[in-house]
């Protein structure tokens, strides 16, 4: 159902078109975050997606970040340590995926000094739910990686919250 060949996808039979009518077929999409916005948008779930522009996209330019920024960072890295490929075992490539990756992991570390809080600012949002799955990422993988103490600190209040680690931190305690 996804071009990519890839999951997620979601499927939902009951989405309606902008008049409230229901769709003659039902629904798929997919990538991650676009999944993310819709089930926030649908639940009206303002707390995790603002309605206000500006809040919006501050939230949106994070996961758009997380998605082509901090993504890109890591796919060579966790392609050869984690999932071992043969196609991915340069390691002139392994070593910049790694720098690049602990480099992006930098800039969040530094949004997170600033807010004190969650990624884009005082409460938490989907920023905080697609970049804290990139960070367990970053956090597990068999890698050499700096102290970003402000990342840590976010992280220890993502898993005070009972979804994030029966979902994102792999039900871990």
């Amino acid at each position: 159902m996804n071009p990519n060949a890839l999951v997620p996808v979601l499927i939902d039979d009951g989405a309606v078109d902008a008049a409230g009518q229901p769709l003659p077929q039902p629904l798929v999409l997919w990538e991650s975050n676009t999944l993310c916005r819709y089930l926030a948008g649908r639940a009206q779930r303002h707390d995790l997606l603002p309605a206000s522009p500006t809040e919006r996209a501050r939230v949106e330019q994070w996961m758009d970040w997380q998605a082509t920024e901090l993504n890109t960072a890591w796919r060579y890295a966790f392609m050869a340590l984690v999932r071992r490929s043969p196609l991915h075992q340069d390691p002139a490539q392994l070593a910049a995926s790694v720098a690049d990756w602990n480099g992006r992991m930098r800039i969040l570390e530094a949004q997170l000094a600033k807010t004190g809080a969650f990624v884009a600012g005082a409460t938490f949002t989907l920023a905080d739910v697609v970049l804290g799955l990139s960070a367990e990422r970053w956090r597990m993988c068999p890698m050499d990686r700096e102290a970003l103490p402000a990342v840590d600190a976010w992280h220890a209040r993502l898993c005070e919250r009972p979804a994030f680690l029966r979902h994102g931190h792999n039900g871990m305690p």
